[in-house]
């Protein structure tokens, strides 16, 4: 039998949908088996909360195995069955499938999880030179999705506010790139600022997400938030404003007033673990032009008549074509790979006949 109290786990973000899930999965008998939440993810072991205390735990390996069948693995934020051995040690016997879950994908196509069971996700982004809207639409792809509600939060206020013209036009060119009901908050991370003007999203039971690149401020932030220095900060370098990976792990932490924040390091391979129809959900604008195109096929390439190439940024246009080769090439089957480089060698070897007939080679 599962054993919980809603009432002590739900300011760790336990909703009645996942108490729910977790008390019908089925659990060995004669085993006391705890609901808790994963704190931290090591090589072989996590850290859990059972709102009361933190404690060390090892999955089992069949859950292990069972998780590795799925394509995933442990992620901090999942709700965990665990429970103790004859000799006191901790095991995870199984995970409480997630309401909300971000992975990401390498650049061999496997996939890592990120998160899990997150209802916001802050995609910090420096006003320095960190500042980059073709990553941010990244972002905003690996977390999208009903369950998880994107903000952009742009640190680093400080640098920019000695020339306000070029804080407006960074946020005037965001606000024609990304979706109207995303929020865009531009705030001094270092500052107490900060904390107020995202206090609507720090709710008690709500579980946020820090993602973006290295020395952006997700850390800065994190401690800001939490009102204690909990997680180490760096310099950026002076060239890029790039991190030098000051936080190496993902870990979760509850603010004082209720929220739990998940810190996470920069990731160096950003590919969102999503299918081309995913993908659109992210690019609704190009979507919603689509329909007007004069073709139905339209790849809004070099087409005549494609309303996405005039209504559209040039160079999101660039990036969502890009995305979608990622994402295709991503969910290809291994036959369909086997196929891909069929044709490709077919091509090559095409290529090779028509040059040397052209030298005239025999």
């Amino acid at each position: 039998m599962v054993e919980f109290e809603f009432e002590v786990l739900s300011p760790l973000g336990l909703t009645p949908a996942l108490a729910n899930r977790a008390a019908s999965l089925s659990v060995p008998e004669g085993v006391g088996i705890n609901l808790s939440r994963v704190a931290e993810v090591h090589r072989e072991s996590v850290r859990l909360h059972d709102g009361v205390r933190e404690f060390g735990a090892r999955p089992l390996p069949r859950l292990v195995r069972s998780l590795l069948e799925e394509g995933t693995a442990l992620a901090v934020g999942d709700w965990v069955l665990a429970g103790e051995d004859t000799l006191r040690q901790a095991w995870v016997h199984e995970r409480v499938p997630p309401s909300s879950h971000v992975a990401r994908r390498d650049g061999d196509g496997r996939r890592h999880p990120v998160v899990s069971n997150v209802d916001t996700a802050l995609l910090i982004m420096g006003l320095d030179d960190d500042f980059n809207p073709r990553r941010l639409e990244r972002y905003l792809a690996l977390v999208h999705g009903d369950a998880i509600v994107p903000v952009v939060v742009l640190t680093k206020r400080d640098v920019a506010a000695s020339t306000p013209e070029a804080l407006d036009l960074r946020l005037d060119a965001l606000r024609g790139r990304i979706p109207s009901h995303v929020d865009i908050v531009a705030v001094n991370a270092t500052h107490d600022s900060a904390a107020q003007a995202l206090q609507c999203y720090l709710g008690r039971g709500q579980t946020l997400v820090l993602l973006g690149s290295s020395g952006a401020g997700k850390s800065t932030l994190t401690n800001t938030l939490l009102g204690a220095a909990v997680q180490d900060t760096g310099a950026v370098r002076a060239s890029d404003s790039r991190g030098m990976h000051t936080t190496t792990s993902r870990s979760l932490h509850r603010t004082p007033g209720g929220a739990c924040i998940i810190d996470t390091p920069g990731l160096r391979t950003l590919r969102p673990d999503a299918d081309a129809a995913t993908l659109a959900g992210s690019y609704a604008d190009i979507e919603a032009l689509a329909g007007q195109c004069r073709f139905r096929d339209c790849r809004h390439a070099d087409e005549p008549g494609c309303a996405v190439r005039d209504g559209v940024d040039a160079d999101r246009l660039r990036n969502y074509h890009k995305l979608l080769r990622e994402v295709r090439r991503d969910t290809l089957t291994p036959l369909d790979r086997q196929k891909q480089a069929a044709l490709w060698k077919a091509r090559g070897r095409a290529a090779h006949a028509r040059m040397k007939a052209k030298r005239g080679e025999g």
